[in-house]
């Protein structure tokens, strides 16, 4: 009897173990299926991004347009882009050593005065992707440039030029050279000189020269006053917070000017009678986008430019009809393959 009941008792406790054991496996399987659930693609608001700026977000120019690109990203992506505005060259490579150490996905900077900095700290963080707006280093699996063709944009601004100048001098104001910037400006110059001497101006000509900073106003507005003292009556400046001197100097001396990067024409509509306006919102979406569907390849500089309509001409009252027509005619001419503007390139 007694050794019956023994059985007994130990058949019970191997069902037991057995139940236990099926527990445990039902248990292990559910924190199976968490860690898969847990492992799921990304949102977009997890993706940890910064903007890094080289001005001011209120400059009424290119880090405004940059700016109102991360807006409409957060906006409509459901981003959670950071930015980090007025780094200074001496900080570059230091600011993007930062945010890769404390692991962030992307890291984005607004000028192709980033593009070395980015390229030397990148190669050291393989899990950070850097893009360079303005950018053409490609030459890392994470180094994703994104170029606005911006003599594009400066071909536009530079028929509006040549049309509303009487005496055929136009000034022309750059923060630094490199060659997105002598590329731009040479389009500029050429193209509205050439408008000029069609209008029957022999002399037209144009006075470039580079500030070699894009914050001192003081200076921009000094080098507009002496531009236009040498007999500019049309001011076209690329330089971040600069311009908004040389703007100001037009102002006072009552010269026009053709704005660009931004809607400037609210500066003041009867000195900016047009701008270029950047569409930096539909831009950084498309980036963005790509980035967050993993389309944003490294070893390539993705191209946007008149074909993509990122380049939009503003137009004041002081515009005339036909000059608008003759810019939308070139925007048509230009996306049907019509003009080169790589032959005005200086080199």
């Amino acid at each position: 009897m007694k050794k019956r009941s023994l059985i007994v008792v130990m058949l019970l406790l191997a069902m037991i173990a057995t139940l236990t054991g099926c527990g445990s496996s039902a248990s292990t399987s559910q924190g199976s299926a968490s860690a898969a659930s847990s492992g799921k693609a990304k949102e977009a608001a997890d993706y940890k991004i910064v903007l890094v700026l080289p001005g001011a977000v209120n400059d009424q120019g290119w880090n405004a347009s940059n700016y109102a690109g991360l807006q409409a990203c957060n906006s409509d992506l459901g981003t959670n882009i950071e930015y980090l505005e007025n780094v200074q060259s001496a900080d570059f490579e230091s600011t993007f050593r930062e945010y890769a150490e404390r692991g962030y996905d992307l890291v984005i900077s607004a000028g192709s005065q980033f593009d070395e900095a980015a390229a030397t700290v990148a190669a050291n963080y393989p899990n950070t992707t850097f893009m360079v707006v303005n950018g053409s280093n490609s030459d890392l699996d994470n180094l994703t440039p994104v170029f606005p063709k911006e003599y594009e944009a400066s071909y536009l601004a530079g028929i509006i030029a040549g049309n509303i100048s009487t005496t055929g001098k136009f000034a022309m104001i750059g923060g630094e050279s490199n060659e997105a910037m002598e590329h731009l400006m040479s389009v500029y110059g050429k193209t509205a000189v050439s408008i000029c001497k069609e209008r029957g101006i022999s002399d037209a000509s144009y006075n470039l020269a580079y500030a070699n900073s894009w914050s001192d106003v003081a200076l921009g507005k000094q080098m507009g006053e002496s531009m236009i003292d040498q007999g500019a009556d049309v001011m076209f400046t690329y330089a971040n917070e600069l311009g908004l001197g040389a703007i100001d100097a037009a102002i006072e001396k009552g010269i026009k000017v053709v704005g660009y990067s931004s809607d400037q024409t609210t500066i003041d509509p009867n000195t900016v009678v047009a701008s270029i306006s950047f569409d930096f919102a539909a831009m950084y979406k498309w980036a963005i986008g790509a980035y967050l569907d993993g389309t944003l390849k490294g070893h390539e500089v993705h191209e946007v430019g008149i074909n993509e309509d990122i380049f939009v001409p503003v137009f004041t009252a002081n515009v005339s009809q036909d000059i608008k027509d003759q810019v939308n005619n070139a925007i048509t001419d230009y996306k049907a393959g019509k003009v080169d503007l790589k032959t005005l390139f200086d080199s």
